[in-house]
C-alpha cells in the first residue's frame, strides 16, 4: 500500500503535490479534526433525494416541454439520466475509495494534485453557496403564495428583490439560519429531518403521478416529438458558449430538441454528488457511500420520466404553465386541491435541498481547512455534536445574507458550471488514479475504465459550452479571485507543503 520513494518526492513537489489516501484517513482520525459516523446506506440515499428532486421536477417539467421538445421530454429526462450516471459511477468509486469530507475537492487532491484540488474546492464553496441561496428564494416564493392564499400579506420591503424593486428576502434568510442550526446540532438529527422533508415531498410526487394518470388524454401525445423548429441564438455575452465558437445555434423540438433539452434538465439532477461530501460521517463509507449515490440518481430518474410522462398527458405540452405546470395542470382540469397540494409538496421539497447544499459547501470547506488552504480555525468540530461548527455557522451566515438581497435571476446559471467542472475533474482523476494507485482496496470500481470516464467528461463539456458565455466569465472572475487566495494564503499555510 506504500507508495515508493520517487512517487513521495514527486507529490511533494510544486503545485502538483498530492495527497495520498493513507494521509487524507489519517487526517480524520484527528480528535479536534473527526467527523461522527452516524449515516447508513439509507440516510444517504435520502440526502441524494432530498437535493435531487426540488424546482427541477415542480418547474421545469414543464418548461422544457412547453419549448424545447415536447412530450418526448421524457426521453430528455433520461438521456440526462445517462449522463449522470457516467459521472456518478466515477463518483462512487472515489467515494469508496476515499471515504472522506471534500467531494471533488479530496479526490483531485489525491489524484490530480494540491493546485486542481484548491481550484475544484474553491469553486465548489461558490457553487453550492449560491445553490443555496436560489433555492431559498424559490422557497420564500412558494411561502408567500401559501401566505397570500390565507390572506396574509408580507411587507414588500421584506418580501426580497422584484422586478427592479429592491427589497430584503426575510423568509429566505430566516430558512438558512434556521437550517445552519439544525446542521450544527448534528448529522443524525440533520439526516431525520431531512428523513421525513423527502417522505412528504416524495408523497406528493406519487400523488402527482397517481392522481394525474387518470386525466391522461392520449390525443395530448401527439405528436410525441414535435417537428423541428430553429431556435433563436443569442448574442453578444448572452449567446451560448458553442454558438460563439462554433456558429452553431441550438433547435426547439425534434430529436435535436431532445438532446437540447437534455442540457437543461440535466440540472434538475444536479445533487446526487452532494453524498460523496459526507463520506467521511458514513458508518460504512465503502458500501453505503455507492449505495447512496446510485441508488438516490435511479430513484429520482424514474419519478422525473414518470411525472413529465403525466403532465405531457394531462395537457397539451403547447398550453403548460412555465412557472408551475404540475399545479397549474390540475387547475386545468378543475381540481383545485390537488394543485394546492402539489404547491405546498414543492415547498416543503425546496427545504431539504436547501439544508443538503449547507450540508455540501461546509464539508467541502472544512475539508480544505483541515488541510491548511483555508484558516485551519475552520476546521474545529463540536465536542459534542462532532460536526464542523464554525465553517457551518460562517458560510451559514453568508448564504442568509445572498438570500435575503438575491434575485433568483441572477446567480441560477452560476450554479451551473461548476458541477460540471467537478464531473469533469472526478473523472479525470478516476483514470490517473487507477494508474497511479493499483494498489488501492477499491470495494466498488467504475466499469470500463477508461472509457466510461472518457464519455463523462466529453458529456459534461458539451453541456458546459451549451453555457452563455457571460456565465463562463463570471466563473473565470471567481477562478481568478480563488487564485489570488491561493498563492498569498493556501500554499504558505498547505499541510501538506509543511510535511514535505
Amino acid at each position: 500500500m506504500s507508495s515508493s520513494l520517487p512517487e513521495q518526492e514527486g507529490r511533494r513537489r510544486g503545485l502538483f503535490r498530492t495527497k495520498t489516501v493513507e494521509e487524507s484517513i489519517r487526517d480524520t482520525e484527528e480528535p479536534e479534526h473527526a467527523l461522527k459516523k452516524s449515516l447508513s446506506a439509507l440516510d444517504l440515499t435520502v440526502f441524494g433525494v432530498g437535493v435531487i428532486i426540488g424546482t427541477g421536477i415542480f418547474v421545469l417539467t414543464g418548461k422544457i416541454a412547453k419549448e424545447t421538445a415536447g412530450p418526448a421530454v421524457a426521453l430528455s429526462f433520461i438521456a440526462a439520466g445517462v449522463v449522470c450516471a457516467l459521472a456518478a459511477l466515477c463518483y462512487a468509486e472515489f467515494a469508496s475509495t476515499v471515504p472522506v469530507a471534500g467531494s471533488a475537492y479530496t479526490f483531485s487532491y489525491a489524484s490530480l494534485g494540491e493546485f486542481p484540488a484548491w481550484i475544484i474546492g474553491w469553486d465548489l464553496v461558490l457553487e453550492l453557496a449560491l445553490a443555496c441561496a436560489v433555492v431559498s428564494v424559490g422557497w420564500s416564493g412558494y411561502i408567500r403564495s401559501l401566505l397570500d392564499s390565507a390572506g396574509v400579506q408580507l411587507p414588500a420591503g421584506l418580501s426580497g428583490t422584484h422586478e427592479g424593486q429592491f427589497g430584503f428576502d426575510l423568509l429566505a434568510c430566516i430558512l438558512v439560519l434556521v437550517l445552519t442550526a439544525i446542521l450544527v446540532a448534528g448529522m443524525k438529527l440533520s439526516s431525520r429531518v431531512t428523513a421525513v422533508v423527502v417522505g412528504v415531498k416524495v408523497t406528493v410526487v406519487l400523488i402527482v403521478i397517481a392522481v394525474g394518470a387518470f386525466f391522461i388524454n392520449g390525443s395530448n401525445y401527439e405528436p410525441f416529438v414535435p417537428e423541428s423548429v430553429p431556435s433563436e441564438g443569442g448574442s453578444g455575452w448572452q449567446a451560448p458558449l458553442v454558438q460563439l465558437m462554433f456558429g452553431f445555434t441550438p433547435a426547439s423540438f425534434g430529436v435535436m430538441g431532445i438532446f437540447a433539452a437534455a442540457a437543461v434538465v440535466f440540472f434538475a439532477f444536479i445533487g446526487f454528488d452532494i453524498v460523496a461530501t459526507a463520506a467521511e460521517e458514513a458508518r460504512n463509507p465503502q458500501r453505503d457511500v455507492p449505495r447512496g449515490i446510485l441508488g438516490s440518481l435511479i430513484i429520482c430518474t424514474i419519478l422525473y420520466v414518470a411525472v413529465s410522462i403525466v403532465v405531457t398527458g394531462m395537457q397539451k405540452y403547447s398550453r403548460l404553465s412555465t412557472d408551475a405546470p404540475l399545479a397549474d395542470a390540475f387547475k386545468d382540469i378543475g381540481h383545485p386541491f390537488w394543485a394546492g397540494l402539489i404547491s405546498f409538496g414543492a415547498a416543503v421539497g425546496l427545504t431539504s435541498v436547501s439544508m443538503i447544499l449547507l450540508l455540501g459547501q461546509s464539508r467541502v470547506f472544512f475539508a480544505m481547512s483541515r488541510d491548511g488552504l483555508l484558516p485551519r480555525v475552520f476546521s474545529t468540530v463540536h465536542p459534542r455534536f462532532g460536526t464542523p461548527y464554525r465553517s457551518t455557522i460562517a458560510l451559514g451566515a453568508v448564504v442568509a445574507v445572498v438570500a435575503g438581497f438575491t434575485s433568483i435571476d441572477v446567480l441560477a446559471e452560476l450554479v451551473n458550471i461548476g458541477t460540471l467542472f467537478a464531473f469533469v475533474v472526478v473523472a479525470v482523476g478516476v483514470i490517473i488514479l487507477r494508474r497511479t494507485r493499483p494498489d488501492l482496496p477499491r470495494t466498488f470500481r467504475t466499469p470500463l475504465v477508461p472509457l466510461v470516464p472518457i464519455l463523462s467528461v466529453m458529456a459534461s463539456v458539451w453541456l458546459m459550452i451549451n453555457l452563455t458565455a457571460e456565465t463562463w466569465l463570471r466563473f473565470a472572475i471567481w477562478m481568478a479571485v480563488g487564485l489570488a487566495f491561493y498563492f498569498v494564503y493556501g500554499r504558505s499555510h498547505s499541510r501538506m507543503g509543511r510535511r514535505g
